[in-house]
């Protein structure tokens, strides 16, 4: 058996993580991790494997017979041809659903109350949107009219000809726009959004503190062009269909009391607008099952008859009743997932949560009854797979096209978490889902594993595996972290054993039962380079923070810190207030009665998701550059403070001029200064004071829906943005250049290896936190073979233990991705691990290459 096909031996150290009872602390991780891996140290080179990796191993498709193969990915000729399909399909965008919107609009609005509109308004468009149903589909349903067609939302964000022309036109991240949709949009879409869209309000009604803030780079807002997410589906969907839904609603009807109830009314109105989605949900099952019989008429193949038959069978049944196999399953997962994305387009998508534990009960009972075989739910799965590539995250334009340049809706599959009881969640579906997204190697879903000490070892290292052939999948989650981090939260200890997840990248939730809003991105570092220009932004040429005094006057380093926190409370203060002002919009002018239909409480509350009628109710602010903020600080500290080498006004001068002329200042700062990501902790300490102070100021903070902030540590591509935005930082990071993503080192600053890291890292107290993004980066002859297995489970058991939240990897060597940056059209199929996402190399735009390229590459 070659090296990198060996299982590894049970030796003690398996043994030890395989035993659930078995709890480690942060110092036994540590020392064990060095008896397994004694030799981890940060190199300019990487040590060669006694063999390297196969091409296809790494997936580094430099060749057309790579190509050729990757384009055949699929255990069946089906799935070959979908996938393919999907892959070469270039996106478009679909006008369809917002002209239906704009009609519906015309005729009822200002006439109903706004849910009853938004029912309204989704019912027409499932009677009237055009049906896609492929020749070899076994799974029916797309958000736009066909595979990879993504529908506009102009209640949301409205368009101009300018933004049309720039998606058609722009080199990455681009949508195919006709000279029709453009007259569409010109004469009808325009004049009657233009308005009306909530970015269009949005932008009117904020504060011009804010508006200072937002364009010099200081925060971002996701709710200008999409609605409030996350969305995640937990097990209900498999118990009951559209058809209980509405009994429910009904009831609920029945029950409002008109003359005691001050909210009778609106009550009413969500409760009618709920009803409204559910019947448009059983309009779509039906409409495919006709549509599925009609194409029977005609097909002459005997066997694609009968799939047809089949189909029609399953949409008679899905979704308006719970599903009974696990195809129906499936089915009624995917016809949910269009009808929630198709109401809104919410922020990172819609996930299926914990799918491998809500079909493992249709998967057994069919296996066992041989009504289904293991390649049969394969090729339904892998069907599913496709269906998620198939759908374009909606086209961003502006700033979000910065925050977030990927054709990605961040949907993410949870595999192998714990069940509500406790006990180890990881069944034959699990391991099926690895093989599934082994063979597919798309970009959509996005998919982690939850790693617990319940875990299988041989679970962990199959996943591994997969992490180590190099296109950023499947990342690691913390499951007793993530149980942790929702408790401190206030959620009950049943509803996070039955529907803690990870979604988005790497965001903690109860699915089903909570609305948690991402609103915007934090940019840390930049709130120290106010303080050291008293309130100016060099981006915007204008002062848009406020003076916390001249920095040469400051005596200490605590008179700076102090500094730094008080910016950081006008910032905070000034952000709150805004997203207050937005959600109390989205709280009146767009509900989502489906959504809420689907979330616990909303019903019996009968209130909206976006009101506050979910259990629970969560905003986060993700906080970017924590490398690049600790490092800055840190150098001030020690080069001004401890040992007087420098003055401020000296370092301010070094970072105007981007450190040109100042080659000792800069070798100080940059190579003799406590670097965070080192286990130093004259710099951890300072992460550990940002964190807190973090927290103290941002954590907490109520809105007007009900909602608590949660501080969280993600970056999507926004660190990227970010970067551009600001002068050099104090810790030598040149002008403009991106910050390092989620609580990632600075680039180039971890240099004793990842183990250092990960300890580092694990000294924030991330059990406080919505979630924090840990990237590392391999080649691939680091992790062949046994040994690399063994050291890449080691580093992700260890991390855990010590209550780290997330852990992924890139594995792909420097030369590799340089020479892709030279020769594209000889790696198209080239992926890598963005942030929490995994991209095409040749989507992501020059800066962000060169940001993942510059990354440390760390050996074992």
């Amino acid at each position: 058996m070659p090296e990198a096909e060996q299982k590894p031996s049970r030796d003690s150290t398996f043994l030890i993580f395989q035993c659930p009872g078995t709890v480690l602390t942060r110092t036994d991780a540590h020392d064990l991790l060095l008896k397994v891996v004694p030799d981890i140290q940060q190199s300019n080179h990487s040590k060669k494997a006694n063999r390297p990796m196969s091409q296809s191993t790494t997936n580094v498709a430099s060749d057309e017979e790579g190509m050729n193969l990757d384009m055949q990915r699929g255990s069946t000729i089906r799935v070959k041809r979908l996938r393919e399909q999907s892959v070469s399909t270039h996106p478009t965008i679909s006008l369809e659903r917002a002209l239906i919107e704009t009609d519906v609009y015309r005729k009822y609005e200002g006439k109903v109350p706004t849910p009853v509109l938004r029912g309204m308004f989704f019912k027409t468009l499932m009677q009237r949107r055009t049906l896609y149903l492929g020749d070899d589909e076994l799974i029916v349903g797309e958000k736009g009219v066909a595979p990879q067609s993504a529908p506009t939302f102009p209640e949301l964000c409205c368009h101009s000809l300018t933004d049309l022309d720039n998606m058609n036109h722009r080199e990455h991240v681009s949508f195919h726009v006709t000279d029709e949709q453009r007259r569409i949009q010109r004469d009808i879409i325009i004049p009657f959004w233009q308005e009306r869209a909530t970015m269009t309000k949005m932008m009117d009604m904020l504060p011009q503190a804010w508006h200072d803030l937002f364009n010099g780079g200081m925060y971002t807002e996701f709710m200008t062009q999409r609605g409030p997410g996350h969305t995640v589906a937990d097990g209900k969907i498999y118990h009951y269909g559209y058809a209980d839904f509405m009994a429910l609603i009904d009831a609920e009807l029945t029950r409002i009391d008109f003359n005691n109830d001050m909210d009778a009314e609106h009550k009413q109105a969500e409760l009618q607008g709920m009803h409204l989605v559910c019947e448009g949900m059983i309009i779509l099952g039906r409409r495919y099952a006709q549509l599925a019989r009609q194409k029977k008429k005609s097909c002459e193949d005997p066997i694609r008859r009968e799939e047809l038959e089949q189909l029609a069978d399953i949409c008679d049944r899905v979704p308006a009743h719970a599903p009974r196999t696990f195809r129906e399953a499936v089915q009624m997962y995917w016809f949910t997932h269009i009808g929630v994305t198709s109401e809104m387009n919410n922020w990172d998508a819609y996930s299926p949560g914990k799918l491998d534990q809500h079909l493992e009960p249709f998967y057994c009972e069919e296996i066992a009854d041989g009504t289904l075989t293991r390649d049969q739910a394969r090729e339904i799965l892998e069907c599913l797979w496709v269906k998620f590539n198939n759908q374009p995250a909606p086209p961003k334009v502006g700033i979000t096209l910065k925050e977030s340049a990927t054709y990605t809706d961040f949907c993410n599959i949870n595999t192998g978490a714990l069940r509500p009881d406790g006990t180890c969640g990881v069944s034959d579906v699990s391991y099926l889902i690895l093989e599934v997204m082994d063979e597919m190697r798309l970009l959509q879903p996005s998919s982690n594993v939850q790693i617990s000490r319940k875990t299988p070892e041989h679970f962990l290292h199959e996943a591994v595996k997969i992490s180590r052939e190099g296109w950023g999948q499947p990342a690691f989650y913390n499951s007793e972290a993530i149980i942790q981090e929702l408790l401190t939260m206030g959620k009950s200890l049943d509803d996070v054993y039955e529907s803690g997840i990870a979604s988005g990248c790497v965001e903690t939730g109860t699915a089903g039962k909570e609305a948690y809003v991402l609103t915007g991105y934090l940019n840390i570092p930049k709130i120290l380079e106010l303080v050291m220009y008293r309130g100016y932004d060099h981006y915007s040429g204008k002062r848009i923070g406020i003076d916390c005094g001249d920095p040469a006057t400051f005596a200490s380093y605590e008179e700076l810190y102090a500094a730094f926190e008080r910016e950081l409370m006008y910032v905070i203060d000034v952000k709150v207030a805004g997203n207050n002002l937005i959600e109390r919009l989205f709280m009146d002018a767009l509900p989502v009665p489906l959504l809420s239909t689907i979330t616990d409480d909303c019903i019996a509350k009968a209130k909206d998701y976006n009101c506050g009628g979910a259990r629970y109710n969560t905003s986060y602010i993700q906080c970017v550059g924590m490398g690049t903020i600790v490092d800055s600080l840190s150098a001030l500290k020690r080069q001004i403070f401890e040992d007087h080498r420098f003055t401020i006004a000296e370092i301010l001068d070094a970072c105007e001029h981007d450190f040109t002329g100042y080659d000792s200042l800069y070798d100080q700062v940059s190579r003799h200064t406590p670097k965070y990501g080192n286990d130093d902790d004259a710099a951890d300490d300072i992460a550990r004071q940002v964190a807190r102070s973090l927290q103290r100021i941002i954590a907490g903070r109520p809105t007007p829906k009900g909602s608590k902030t949660i501080v969280e540590f993600l970056p999507t591509t926004c660190h990227v943005y970010f970067g551009q935005t600001m002068l050099a930082s104090p810790n030598g990071r040149h002008a403009h250049v991106p910050l390092p993503d989620g609580i990632s080192p600075e680039k180039g600053a971890d240099i004793n290896g990842p183990t250092a890291v990960i300890r580092s890292a694990a000294k924030l107290d991330q059990l406080k936190t919505g979630g924090a993004l840990l990237n590392q980066k391999f080649t691939p002859q680091v992790v062949a073979g046994t040994k690399g297995i063994i050291g890449i489970s080691t580093l992700i058991r260890s991390y855990f233990a010590m209550d780290g939240h997330h852990l992924q990897f890139n594995v792909v060597d420097r030369a590799t991705l340089l020479d892709a940056q030279k020769h594209p059209d000889q790696y198209r199929n080239l992926i890598v691990r963005v942030a929490g996402y995994s991209d095409y190399f040749n989507n992501l735009d020059k800066a962000l290459q060169d940001e993942i390229i510059a990354r440390t590459e760390q050996t074992l």
